[in-house]
């Protein structure tokens, strides 16, 4: 049905995807250690590799050689959107005597494997020019301006956005008319600022369809909605000034083409660590704060719709279809999945990937791809595919002198596999499930024969429709329904305390509460050893108030908080009997 392309030492090989696991017979092993990249055009149909003589470009199904080019020096590949154009880009050489090398990024026609442009780009980053969907217009960063060429024409330049110093730009997906998101860093006291814009007005400010300023962005990341109706921005700093993270410091933006702009609230400090739009456009799912991290989706107003509570987590992973999401512990953290369904925020599985570098959703919505790739790792490179419901389903482990340096999935356009219903029922596989063996925390001798205490350094907080009920709706609230539950508790409470008032009883709790001592008599038994004492079981009745509220909301209380709350009902009958002065 579709296959893998498996790129390192060994070479580079296609494997035939689920449900065989087995090397392509078709495609004929690139047995060479030098395939410096590999590129699939958008629709899966084409695939092209560098091997350090060539680049060649196959046919997919058949594996029949197109074409071949001369560029031993290649190390970037990329087809244009309908398979018109390969871009290749090698490093750039100044000559020995300081004159301008020759141009390094090159357009090909794939059709007739003419040379239609040649660039200079110095640069790595950015090297590929961006296409709009139907190729109607190309466009890359030149000295701080974007040019635009139309219909694959490239040697007139068809328009400019000229803005003080362009740094980044991101064309939008999907059909026309393109729109442009182009970021320009502040300097001098300005503040940093992105502005959307769509094709071809860019004459003058008022022509911008969005504008969203900030101060504290050394680089940002733009990120389009499938839709082409919003762009969320990361910016970040390199440098936090606080001090309080060597990540730098992080803010998430929202700007709509409709003008609309904000700043998104995320409730825990610390790092952003990943941002992903869901592909129905109408939510994102945003992953930040100090380990363990929170989860939380947001709606198109930047309200909570769902809060994963918090986990060893860094990245999270939409399926195509957007009705599954990973959310997944790479890098540094120890590999744990969750799988949910995002429909109804019901979580399918809990896999244990370690050491993975790398996770892709296969285009048909079912499998994943994990996989552990040098140079991230240089040891235990290998991959593994699962279902999303845990299974795993084939495991290749690269042999010990070797290394894996990419895996991918061949891509297929939207709509060539329908969505289909989440299953919760592990799927059948030959393999066992990859549980690593939990490691045995180090206990000092003394403690070996007694009976173990956890401690954990962090609460965990569960996801919120998992969270001990305490009378509360499990939907974060939004803006206005916080707003008027405010103003609820606070009528609640003036209602009270004029209840307070009218009764004289209380008047001595309401005014040691509410005034200075001084302003207002209190009621006192008239001796004063006894008075000191109620004093005391009321500030112990209260504490043990306190800690009730946090057992209920799911808070595990020690031995001794729990001991305090036994004795409740004897201070109560204590202070009643001090009160009526028995």
């Amino acid at each position: 049905l579709f296959t893998l392309p498996v790129r390192g030492s060994e070479g580079l090989y296609m494997v035939n995807g689920p449900p065989s696991f087995t090397e392509s017979t078709a495609f004929q092993r690139d047995s060479g250690k030098n395939c410096k990249a590999v590129a699939f055009s958008k629709d899966g149909s084409l695939f092209a590799w560098c091997n350090g003589e060539k680049v060649n470009i196959v046919n997919v199904t058949n594996a029949e050689l197109l074409r071949s080019f001369d560029l031993p020096k290649a190390v970037c590949l990329e087809f244009s959107p309908k398979n018109n154009v390969l871009a290749t880009w090698q490093t750039y050489t100044t000559a020995k005597d300081g004159t301008a090398g020759v141009p390094n990024l090159q357009l090909h026609d794939v059709k007739t494997g003419k040379c239609l442009k040649s660039f200079i780009q110095k640069k790595m980053q950015n090297w590929c020019p961006c296409w709009a969907d139907d190729e109607s217009i190309c466009a890359r960063n030149v000295n701080n301006e974007v040019h635009f060429f139309e219909n694959n024409n490239f040697n007139t330049i068809a328009n400019k956005l000229h803005l003080q110093k362009v740094n980044d730009f991101v064309l939008s997906p999907g059909a026309q008319p393109t729109k442009v998101a182009v970021y320009v860093p502040g300097s001098k006291g300005a503040p940093s600022f992105v502005r959307l814009y769509q094709y071809p007005n860019f004459g003058g400010p008022q022509s911008a369809l969005a504008n969203k300023s900030f101060f504290k962005a050394d680089k940002v990341t733009m990120l389009w909605n499938k839709k082409a109706t919003a762009v969320l921005v990361i910016a970040s700093t390199e440098v936090d000034k606080t001090g309080a993270s060597y990540y730098g410091e992080q803010t998430l933006h929202y700007i709509a083409t409709n003008g609309e702009s904000a700043v998104v609230q995320l409730p825990k400090n610390g790092p952003i660590y990943d941002v992903v739009w869901n592909p129905n456009s109408v939510e994102f799912c945003a992953v930040y704060g100090f380990m363990p991290a929170k989860a939380t989706v947001f709606n198109l107003k930047c309200d909570p719709v769902f809060d994963f509570g918090t986990g060893p987590r860094n990245a999270a992973y939409y399926s195509p279809h957007g009705h599954i999401l990973v959310l997944a512990g790479f890098g540094n953290l120890r590999g744990q999945m969750e799988v949910w369904d995002v429909k109804n925020y019901k979580l399918v599985s809990k896999p244990v990937a370690s050491d993975s570098t790398y996770l892709a959703w296969c285009p048909d919505g079912e499998h994943i791809v994990t996989a552990t790739c040098a140079p991230r790792l240089r040891v235990s490179n290998g991959y593994k595919i699962w279902h999303y419901t845990g299974s795993l389903l084939h495991n290749y482990k690269v042999p010990s002198n070797e290394e894996m340096w990419q895996v991918s999935w061949q891509p297929f356009l939207d709509g060539v596999f329908p969505a289909k219903a989440v299953k919760y029922q592990a799927v059948p596989s030959e393999l066992p499930s990859a549980e690593p063996k939990p490691a045995q925390a180090y206990r000092p001798p003394a403690l070996r024969n007694k009976p173990v205490t956890s401690s954990k350094l962090h609460e965990d907080e569960p996801p919120q429709n998992m969270k001990p009920q305490s009378g509360s709706s499990d939907k974060p609230l939004s803006k206005t329904a916080l707003k008027n539950q405010r103003k609820h508790e606070a009528k609640k409470a003036a209602k009270q305390e004029a209840k307070a008032d009218a009764s004289q009883e209380s008047t001595q709790s309401a005014a040691s509460q509410n005034a200075p001592r001084s302003a207002v008599p209190a009621v006192t038994s008239g001796d004063p050893e006894v008075d000191k004492k109620i004093k005391n079981l009321k500030k112990k009745l209260k504490a043990i108030e306190q800690l009730k509220e946090q057992a209920a909301a799911g808070k595990q209380l020690e031995k001794n908080q729990l001991e305090k709350i036994q004795k409740e009902t004897a201070l109560l009958q204590e202070l009643e009997d001090l009160e009526l002065g028995l």
